[in-house]
């Protein structure tokens, strides 16, 4: 088999620390040679590393994506001189009944050898800042989606059916009334003339609803719930504003991706800050369909195609995608029933 890199590195990572295998290979009568060192994960070590792999003038360095453990050492070594690697796990898996820490950085010295292995798409730091910034955003949103639901779920004891004539518990009117049962106000007809707008017509549903049998103890638990709401409103709020300073060299990016039918500003934020807003990062749409896990997998043996389920692939970046291809259907259904009628 052809060698890409006669002197080329593995790196296996742990928490604590990684085996480094530095592979030299061999010419003629001499013997390809490998040399496994251990390396801890602080950043004084790792730059330790960084030099002893500058010293050893290898061409390329190989880790395997493990958990986050690989960051630290990736982000201190990505502009050391040498071409630098991140392995999908799953695609360098070394052979069973044959795995140590030892083994495996051999191992993946020798698939760096003979670049076996493609790279994972690491983005540029700018691009890593603004995805943390819109993953942490949708972390916080989901989780404020649980909370409201934990809200709703605790309001059935007391009897209070709100959620039954008001469709968003997080609604101006919804909160106001919420925060009134709260600080002590028990009638209904008083709790009810606190809706705005629309919901002002369902007053009378509005006072059925809001009869029940709320106790202190249920105004401390709602409170409880409602404090947490506010403070998940709060970090997304700050988050958007981060989010506006760092999307400023994309922004032309954005006004062009909200443009497609389904696809918000907030969508196009997740598109940009995984793809790094740049397609020449994928050879193919088809190819960046299948990194993001909105197509399904190749299955076939024997001529024979098999079901393909689809890979998990960027869990943010398809949920991002999905969006459009929600509103998609939605048109189509539509069109259908009027070509029906």
């Amino acid at each position: 088999m052809e060698v890409i890199h006669s002197r080329c590195a593995g790196i296996d990572i742990g928490k604590k620390s990684a085996k480094v295998c530095v592979r030299v290979q061999g010419s003629g009568a001499r013997a390809t040679s490998t040399e496994v060192s251990d390396w801890g994960s602080m950043t004084r070590e790792i730059l330790d590393l960084r030099q002893y792999l500058i010293a050893e003038q290898v061409s390329c360095v190989l880790m395997e994506s493990t958990s986050d453990y690989w960051k630290p050492y990736y982000y201190l070594l990505e502009d050391a001189g040498f071409e630098l690697i991140l392995a999908n796990a799953g695609h360098v898996k070394n052979i069973p009944g044959r795995k140590s820490d030892v083994s495996d950085a051999v191992w993946l010295a020798d698939l760096a050898a003979h670049g076996l292995v493609r790279a994972s798409f690491v983005p540029p730091p700018q691009v890593r800042q603004l995805r943390d910034l819109t993953r942490t955003r949708t972390i916080i949103a989901r989780e404020r989606v649980r909370e409201t639901t934990r809200l709703e779920k605790r309001l059935e004891s007391p009897g209070i059916k709100l959620s039954v004539v008001a469709s968003n518990l997080n609604g101006v009117s919804a909160r106001r009334m919420l925060k009134a049962l709260v600080a002590g106000e028990r009638d209904p007809e008083v709790l009810a003339d606190l809706a705005l707008g629309t919901m002002r017509a369902k007053r009378d549903q509005l006072i059925d609803a809001l009869t029940g049998r709320f106790s202190d103890h249920d105004a401390f638990m709602i409170g409880l719930h409602l404090d947490r709401i506010e403070q998940h409103d709060q970090a997304i709020a700050t988050l958007d504003e981060r989010i506006e300073v760092m999307i400023e060299p994309f922004r032309h990016l954005r006004d062009l991706l909200i443009t497609i039918p389904g696809v918000s500003v907030i969508v196009a934020d997740v598109i940009i800050a995984e793809t790094g807003g740049d397609m020449s990062n994928f050879p193919s749409p088809a190819h960046l369909a299948a990194w993001a896990g909105v197509a399904p997998g190749q299955n076939e043996s024997a001529g024979r195609k098999k079901q393909g389920t689809t890979r998990p692939g960027d869990s943010y970046l398809k949920g991002a995608l999905e969006a459009p291809q929600v509103l998609r259907r939605s048109y189509t259904g539509c069109g259908s029933r009027l070509r029906a009628a």
